[in-house]
C-alpha cells in the first residue's frame, strides 16, 4: 500500500536585522517546523504573527532547524523553544553546536578571526554586548547532527540534513523529501547581502559545498537566508526557482574563484601593513574593485581573508595576530 504524503506549504518569514533583514521558513507538515529563528525578539514579535495570519500557531512547533551557528539565526533559538513549551527538537551540527550553547563561543570566534583585522579596541565587547542583546539564551541542542541525517515530521514528510560547510563548519542544508526543496541558510553567498562580498570561514570547504548544492543536490526551489546579489547588486528574492539557484550556484562559485586568486597574490606578495581600511590584505581590494566598509559586523572581508590566510597562507604565523 502506497502511503499518501501530507501536502507541505512553506512560509517565509521576515525579521529585520542590521543592516539587511533574515529569513526564517515556517514547513507545515503534521509536525511543524522552522528553519533558522532571527534574533532575540523574532519569535514573538515576527513570526507568531505572521503565522497566525495564516491560520498557524508557534506553539505548534515541532522541530528548529538550524543552518548554522551564526547570532541571527540561533539568536531566537531559546525563545522560540520555550514558546513551544520546551517540546521543540533543537536541531544543529555538531561544528556548530558551541555557538548555540555559549554567548561567549561568539567572543572567542571574533578574537580569532576577523578580530585580528579591525582596529577597533572595543570589538571584543562590542560583540559580547551584541550576543547579549540577539541571542535569547544559551541551550544545548537536543539532536547533533554530522550530516546524512533524515528528520521525520509526520505524515510521510522527512527533511534530509546535507552538510555544507564553508560559511562556517557546521554550515547544513536542509532537503525536504519531495526533492529539491532547499533551505541553504548562508552556504551560498552569491555577491554577498548589503555588505557586498561573501564571507566565508573556509574557502576550499566553500567551493566544494557550492559545487555538491549546483551538481548533485540541484534544487529545484532554493531559500536563502538573506537577500544575496548578483553582480549587478540586484537581490534574489526569498524564494529561488531551479534556474535562480542554478544562477545564484553559478556565480557563487564565480566570485570566490575571483577572490581566491587575489587572494593568493596578495599571500605571495606578503602582508601589506599600510593606511588602508582592507589592510593587510589591501590588494585584494584594489585588485576586485571592492569599496565597500569591511568594518561593520559581521566583516565578510575580513572573515574570508582570514580563512584564506588560514588555510592558504605558507607564510602564517600561528602566534601573535597581524595589526
Amino acid at each position: 500500500m502506497t502511503m499518501t504524503r501530507h501536502p507541505v506549504a512553506v512560509h517565509p518569514l521576515f525579521s529585520p536585522w542590521g543592516r539587511f533583514g533574515l529569513h526564517s521558513f515556517f514547513i507545515d507538515a503534521p509536525e511543524p517546523a522552522v528553519v533558522d529563528t532571527g534574533i532575540a525578539s523574532s519569535p514573538a514579535e515576527g513570526m507568531a504573527p505572521a503565522l497566525a495570519a495564516v491560520g498557524r500557531r508557534i506553539e505548534d512547533v515541532r522541530w528548529i532547524l538550524l543552518t548554522h551557528g551564526h547570532i541571527d539565526h540561533i539568536g531566537g533559538a531559546h525563545a522560540l523553544w520555550e514558546l513551544t513549551g520546551r517540546r521543540a527538537e533543537v536541531v544543529i551540527h555538531q561544528a556548530d553546536a558551541p555557538l548555540l550553547r555559549s554567548r561567549q563561543a561568539h567572543v572567542d570566534e571574533y578574537r580569532e578571526g576577523r578580530g585580528r583585522y579591525l582596529a577597533d579596541p572595543e570589538g571584543e565587547a562590542r560583540i559580547a554586548a551584541a550576543t547579549r542583546a540577539v541571542i535569547s539564551g544559551e541551550m544545548e541542542p537536543t539532536v547533533l547532527l554530522k550530516g546524512g541525517e533524515t528528520l521525520s515530521l509526520g505524515g510521510g514528510v522527512t527533511v534530509t540534513a546535507h552538510s555544507v560547510p564553508g560559511h562556517t563548519p557546521g554550515s547544513v542544508a536542509y532537503v525536504l523529501d519531495d526533492g529539491r526543496v532547499v533551505f541553504a541558510g548562508d552556504a551560498v553567498q552569491a555577491h554577498g547581502a548589503a555588505n557586498g562580498f561573501p564571507g566565508y570561514a573556509d574557502p576550499a570547504a566553500y567551493r566544494r559545498s557550492l559545487r555538491y548544492l549546483r551538481d548533485e543536490v540541484r534544487p529545484r526551489s532554493l531559500y536563502l537566508g538573506h537577500p544575496y546579489r548578483r553582480a549587478d547588486g540586484t537581490p534574489y528574492g526569498v524564494e529561488l526557482d531551479a534556474a535562480q539557484a542554478h544562477e545564484a550556484l553559478t556565480q557563487s562559485l564565480a566570485v570566490e574563484s575571483r577572490v581566491t586568486e587575489a587572494a593568493r597574490r596578495c599571500l605571495a606578495a606578503g602582508p601589506q601593513d599600510t593606511e588602508s581600511p582592507y589592510a593587510p590584505f589591501a590588494r585584494v581590494a584594489e585588485e576586485l574593485g571592492y569599496t565597500g566598509d569591511p568594518t561593520p559586523e559581521p566583516s565578510p572581508f575580513f572573515t574570508s581573508m582570514h580563512g584564506y590566510r588560514s588555510c592558504c597562507d605558507p607564510t602564517r604565523d600561528t602566534g601573535a595576530p597581524h595589526s
